[in-house]
């Protein structure tokens, strides 16, 4: 048996065994079998035979094409994408042609060929009408037309600006607004756009600027004089029972009889006049521009003209004579304010405004509301500021860099066209000192080329605070002051303002409880500053002469019926001081009087004016005389202080430890050592006073001694903390501190307050150095030390300025977080408190009816604490004291908004709600509304300007 036969008859071997039966068949059978029966269901593909080749390869090609048809497109691909992977390069080749040849590449889609970049150029040559037509055509077209690449360039060129930075995943941002704006006709004219979003600097020639600002300031001005008289002649003549409005008078009436329409009404009337205005200017420019010296004329002619049809007014009346309107703006920073506000004279329109929060928008908002369409003779700016710069609100200080900024310089601009011009003595006052210096008064020259007004402002050699008013100022032979305040107030407001800053501020912090308190130390503090300044209570050793004054005033106030017994007395040696101090008075024993000096730091104009000598001799006086004054403050504070603390330690009855006393008091006495040398190297040069005197040297001398202050300020926080938990936490500290705070040998002032005295003091330093730069020629041998020692010590002045500012926010934080309860933590690096603001919740009753007629109610009371990264809100609560008017004022935490994810909207203002406008969060709104129109414009400009601030960081 054969090896095939015996596997045939093995179990598992049988259809191995039959495959080899029909091999072994086939190539023993004969050539006669058919083809067909050869290749039957067989996958063997005939290759020497060609017909039978070729029609085995049809029948497969239908088979396969008959499968090919019942699959799926994604079954297709595949068998597709399987099929090109076998393929050879010729083949592929081939299929390429084919294509080419079905698709020519002229029907091919650019925009799949070319790279990405070019398509974008190709594509930004279309218009925006173009542009949406191709996002039609497909998906991928739609992709790239809508890139804001394209958009955006189309929006700047019309002045449209994207209020937001888009984020990376957003898509099409620039072509919805762009929409949006073109569905809205929001379209600004180049001037237009220019005067909302500033000019890109464009180099413009002076003589345009200044011809551009002339025309303006003409418009201006005529436009406000028939106002004005439009307004007069309305009131003359209506009727006694018809209203204000402009839809009665002689403009109206006179307009009804000539057409049946209603009438314009004023305000769109001046806009017309505007337009008419600088059209005629325009062409009067185009035909005169040779003809520059009457230019002005010209202007004037035609505004008159066009002003004459625009508004009928009755031109036989004339203007009844009245006293010039001023207005005095006045920051709340100022302290003891209300004083001032009510010191303003008949004539004079006082604004306060506030100073944290407010911005240049609101302010000339407040400013065009108090104007009324009046023309003011001047303004006068009261705030703090110093001899180089203006701190008119919080965030903005005006020097000579930031004056020419466009917000700022738009600002100046609109203000004074309130102004009438300088022909007319027309002047804008600044209660800031700065013709003290050289940057100050180049400060002043730009304000005067910007606002075309005379700028009026103190000299400032007058120490003390604010008390640089009083001094001479930059005009020789008036005293602007006056114009605006009565003489009794200035002057008590300049003697007080100090320590009414201080008590002012308790009093609004905690009026009921601690009323009376401070009540007394008003007083005792009036009574010890008149004793500190007219009598040198240290050397009190008395003469028989004024022992005599003193019995005099005792025997007067025995035969006087008076409440107040120590003023009387005061009052009493006031008097007899005026009248005969210097026969009357030993000079050992009383010195010279600030206060009287201040009743007389007046200047008369009929005074000849100081050479450049005198007044430098005048300012060292004053350095030398403030500078005992300072020694004196800080030897009470060692004598009244360290010295019995320092005996009660060496007797070994401590009320403070070694450690703490030397933390307290060793800087200070350090500063005291610096200055006496200072002191005595001063004295020296005035006893030797000449022209050509330097007193550089002895302060380039002192800023090398600047260290024990820097020592002081470093130590500055941790000191006052230390007063007060010794004071807390050891009883005969606390006992010691109430003998000798507010005595007169310490000019009423408690130990925190003569800590104040060194950062003053280089506050005057700096100062004094600026006016005595201003006033010492180059040539001068004394300038290249006073140079010197005035850089130092302004960057010195810079510093505790940084110091001051760091420790202001902290607390700020500290009394916000304590402020609201159950608040997270918000001392966090880097943020700070920007404002807040009462406002009330709104919910509306049916949202289904149209926004005009919708009614709202109050729904609850919130605060909102809005800070430079995020918006805290929370719910106020108030609380009255039984039998008092004491309100107790509360705010609890309900939820804190990231600001660059928080929108805002404002609501038009209708006949059921007003003031009104919301907050959006991802998750949450909140309707609110404010109690007055002015908390709005600045609450909203504050909060756009902090968001927009978050969003760009």
């Amino acid at each position: 048996m054969t090896s095939v036969e015996w596997s045939a008859l093995k179990p598992g071997t049988r259809s191995h065994s039959v495959k080899q039966r029909q091999l072994r068949e086939t190539e023993t059978s004969p050539r006669s079998w058919s083809v067909a029966e050869s290749t039957r269901f067989s996958a063997w593909t005939p290759v020497t035979n060609k017909v039978s080749n070729q029609k085995l390869f049809q029948e497969r090609t239908t088979l396969i094409l008959h499968w090919f048809d019942l699959w799926t497109d994604k079954q297709r691909k595949h068998f597709l994408q399987l099929l090109f992977r076998r393929c050879s390069k010729s083949q592929l080749k081939f299929i390429s042609d084919y294509f080419m040849e079905v698709v020519p590449i002229s029907r091919v889609d650019f925009t799949t060929v070319l790279p990405r970049f070019l398509s974008l150029y190709i594509l930004s040559f279309l218009n925006p009408i173009d542009l949406c037509a191709a996002s039609q055509v497909c998906w991928h077209w739609r992709v790239l037309a809508e890139q804001d690449c394209l958009w955006s360039p189309k929006c700047i060129r019309r002045g449209w600006f994207l209020p937001y930075s888009p984020s990376e995943n957003e898509f099409g941002a620039w072509k919805k607004h762009y929409v949006s704006c073109a569905a809205s006709l929001d379209f600004l004219t180049p001037r237009e756009a220019a005067d909302m979003y500033g000019s890109l600097n464009e180099t413009v020639s002076e003589c345009e600027e200044r011809m551009e600002r002339k025309k303006e300031h003409i418009i201006r001005q005529t436009i406000h004089e028939k106002m004005m008289e439009h307004k007069r002649v309305a009131l003359k003549t209506r009727r006694a029972w018809l209203t204000n409005s402009l839809s009665g008078g002689i403009s109206s009436s006179s307009i009804r009889k000539n057409s049946s329409m209603h009438p314009p009404s004023f305000t769109s009337t001046l806009v017309q006049l505007g337009e008419k205005c600088r059209m005629g200017i325009s062409l009067k420019m185009k035909d005169h521009k040779t003809q520059n010296s009457t230019l002005e004329e010209t202007w004037a002619t035609s505004t008159m003209k066009t002003l004459s049809v625009s508004l009928p007014l009755n031109s036989d009346i004339k203007s009844s004579s009245r006293l010039p309107v001023h207005m005095l703006l006045v920051s709340s920073r100022i302290p003891a304010y209300e004083m001032v506000l009510c010191g303003a004279l008949m004539n004079v329109v006082p604004l306060l405004y506030d100073y944290s929060g407010m911005t240049l928008e609101a302010l000339l908002s407040l400013i065009e509301r108090a104007v009324e369409g009046r023309r003011v003779q001047s303004i006068g700016i009261m705030t703090e500021g110093s001899t180089e710069e203006i701190h008119l609100m919080e965030g903005l200080t005006i020097t000579e860099r930031t004056v020419l900024k466009p917000c700022v310089r738009e600002f100046w601009e609109q203000l004074s066209g309130w102004v009438v011009p300088a022909s007319e003595a027309g002047t804008l006052d600044i209660f800031t000192p700065l013709a003290a210096s050289v940057a100050g008064m180049e400060l002043m020259n730009k304000m005067a080329t910007l606002t075309g007004l005379n700028i009026r402002a103190p000299t400032g050699i007058c120490t003390g605070s604010y008390q640089h008013i009083l001094s001479e100022w930059s005009e020789h032979g008036a005293f602007p002051p006056l114009i605006y305040l009565r003489e009794g107030p200035l002057l008590s407001w300049c003697r007080q303002a100090e320590w009414i800053e201080q008590v002012l501020g308790i009093l609004r912090k905690q009026l009921q409880p601690q009323l009376k308190l401070l009540s007394q130390e008003s007083r005792s503090r009036t009574l010890g500053l008149f004793l500190w300044d007219h009598i040198n209570l240290p050397v009190f050793t008395l003469k028989s002469e004024d022992t005599k004054v003193l019995i005099e005033g005792l025997v007067a106030l025995t035969k006087e019926t008076t409440d107040n017994p120590l003023e009387f007395l005061g009052t009493y040696l006031m008097n007899k001081y005026s009248k005969g101090a210097e026969k009357t008075l030993d000079p050992n024993t009383f010195t010279e009087s600030s206060s009287y000096r201040l009743l007389h730091s007046i200047p008369d104009s009929t005074e000849v004016p100081l050479r450049e000598e005198d007044r430098r001799e005048a300012i060292c006086r004053e350095l030398l005389r403030s500078e005992k004054d300072y020694i004196r403050l800080l030897q009470a504070v060692r004598t009244v202080y360290y010295i019995p603390l320092r005996a009660a330690l060496d007797s070994n009855r401590a009320i403070i430890s070694s450690a703490n006393l030397l933390m307290l008091f060793s800087p200070l006495l350090d500063i005291l050592q610096a200055n006496k040398g200072f002191l005595q190297d001063l004295t020296e040069k005035l006893e030797e006073w000449s022209p050509f005197q330097c007193v550089g040297d002895v302060f380039v001398r002192f800023c090398t001694k600047l260290r024990a202050y820097t020592n002081f300020f470093n130590n500055y926080p941790n000191g006052i903390r230390t007063i007060d938990k010794c004071r807390e936490m050891l009883p005969a500290f606390r006992a010691f501190l109430k003998r000798h705070n507010r005595i007169l040998e310490t000019r009423m002032l408690s130990l925190q307050e003569l800590f104040l005295s060194p950062s003053l003091r280089v506050e005057e330093y700096v100062t004094l150095l600026q006016a005595l730069m201003l006033h010492t020629p180059p040539q001068h041998p004394d300038h290249t030390h006073l140079s010197s020692a005035f850089n130092t010590l302004l960057n010195y002045r810079s510093f505790v300025y940084k110091l001051k500012k760091c420790s202001d926010l902290d607390f700020k934080m500290l009394e916000v977080q304590r402020t609201i309860k159950s608040c997270p933590n918000l001392q966090e690096r880097g943020r700070h408190l920007i404002t807040t603001q009462d406002v009330s919740l709104l919910a509306c009753i049916n949202e289904d009816i149209a926004p005009s007629l919708r009614i709202y109610e109050c729904v609850n009371e919130l605060g909102l604490f809005l800070f430079n990264d995020a918006l805290v809100i929370s719910e106020k609560r108030e609380s009255y004291m039984p039998f008092t008017l004491a309100v107790n004022i509360s705010y609890t935490f309900l939820a804190s908004v990231a600001l660059h994810s928080l929108s805002l909207s404002e609501i038009m203002d209708t006949k059921y709600v007003q003031n009104t406008f919301c907050l959006k969060s991802p998750t949450r709104q909140w309707m609110c509304a404010t109690d007055r129109q002015q908390d709005k414009i600045r609450w909203l400009s504050v909060l756009r300007s902090a968001i927009n601030a978050a969003k760009h960081n």
